[in-house]
């Protein structure tokens, strides 16, 4: 990912990663909007910071606000002061501590790309390690459960 602070997929799986068996993400972006209203409202760093953390904005069924984060990272592309992301990001973490796991410091990294994705001007995506994860996996298990018992679909299997 081109930036002021080059970043890769191999750095990523490093800094998000803190055990091997903590390998689950969850994953945000903003603006979440339709095609024909993108035009009609520019957003800020603050307010695409404040939608990329927010549970509505993520890609799983689990809401953060029910575990801890024990990493995240934060890319944001296009035209943006990376002092401005800076600063938000240590708000989001100061106003949200109770949300951080303490004992792995300086566990939010940022990235910022100047490139916009196409047909817009700025976004931002969000991949989190969190232990709200496991609402997702729990509920996969008692749907998996339920189903097993009723011995549904084994029959393309054997």
């Amino acid at each position: 990912i081109p930036g002021q602070l080059n970043s890769d997929l191999r750095k990523l799986a490093v800094n998000l990663i803190p055990f091997p068996r903590l390998h689950f993400f969850m994953v945000g972006f903003a603006p979440l909007t339709s095609r024909g209203s993108q035009q009609y409202r520019a957003l800020s760093v603050p307010e695409l910071t404040q939608q990329m953390w927010d549970a509505k904005n993520m890609m799983c069924a689990a809401d953060p606000r029910h575990g801890r984060y024990l990493t995240a990272s934060a890319m944001f592309r296009g035209k943006m002061s990376t002092k401005e992301v800076d600063e938000q990001m240590i708000n989001v973490q100061n106003k949200n501590s109770s949300y951080f796991v303490e004992w792995i410091p300086n566990n939010v990294k940022s990235t910022v790309c100047d490139i916009p994705p196409t047909g817009l001007k700025m976004a931002s995506t969000f991949i989190g390690n969190s232990t709200s994860i496991q609402e997702m996996f729990r509920r996969v298990s008692e749907q998996f459960t339920a189903m097993f018992r009723r011995k549904a679909f084994l029959h393309w299997y054997t």
